[in-house]
């Protein structure tokens, strides 16, 4: 399986030194074990794919009971699929994925909802300067402004910017780099910050462009090569 991924969830965030004793500030997510739940393959559902599941919850309808027990798996918070450009080395039904498929340096994008904002005026939302503050101006500093036409056409343009519900949109961030693994501890180290709040679900994914550069070799020799 060339491209790799593992459900994990968002513990927050913390600090750690590099080897030149700089802090780097990353985010701890508690990654897996996931279980593969379904092969999909080109003779059976058309296209190749591997779904996993995370995570546990207290009731599961009969359906999703059904089609979780063809992998020995009693409930699960959140399944997701991964999608592959060929059939090889594809995993077992019931296997599982560990934190320690990521190793260190290797780069990753990484998906999450993002925090709900609620209801945002257009400088928060869209980053607009507002008005003036001078004379003249009185409880006007935060509006958006025109967002008309004259009587040709006569209306407001769909898409534009304005004030509205902001936040609780799905979000990928590319190229972060995996800072340390804690195999022991089941941990992801990213450098840097990902979307969602803590506690929230994010996946993690081998980098769609690639990696930055030649990954270290693992303890027992192999290449951790995505």
């Amino acid at each position: 399986m060339a491209a790799k991924a593992i459900l994990g969830t968002k513990l927050g965030m913390t600090q750690v030194f590099d080897d030149e004793n700089r802090i780097v500030p990353v985010t701890v997510v508690e990654a897996g074990p996931c279980t593969i739940t379904q092969v999909k393959t080109v003779d059976t559902d058309g296209y190749v794919a591997v779904q996993m599941a995370f995570g546990s919850r207290k009731h599961v309808n009969k359906p999703s009971a059904g089609h979780l027990a063809k992998a020995d798996v009693d409930s699960a918070r959140v399944l997701a699929e991964l999608r592959l450009d060929d059939d090889a080395d594809l995993p077992e039904l019931g296997s599982t994925i560990a934190c320690d498929t990521f190793v260190r340096g290797e780069t990753i994008d990484v998906t999450g909802t993002s925090k709900g904002k609620g209801y945002a005026g257009v400088m928060k939302r869209h980053n607009f300067k507002g008005m003036g503050d001078g004379h003249g101006v009185k409880r006007k500093n935060r509006h958006p402004g025109s967002v008309g036409m004259a009587s040709t056409p006569g209306r407001t343009f769909k898409g534009m910017r304005m004030a509205g519900r902001m936040g609780g949109e799905r979000v990928t961030l590319q190229n972060l780099e995996v800072v340390d693994v804690d195999t022991n501890n089941g941990l992801i180290l990213v450098k840097g910050a990902v979307p969602g709040a803590t506690g929230s679900i994010v996946l993690i994914r081998s980098a769609v462009k690639g990696q930055r550069g030649e990954l270290p070799t693992s303890d027992n020799g192999e290449g951790g090569e995505a």
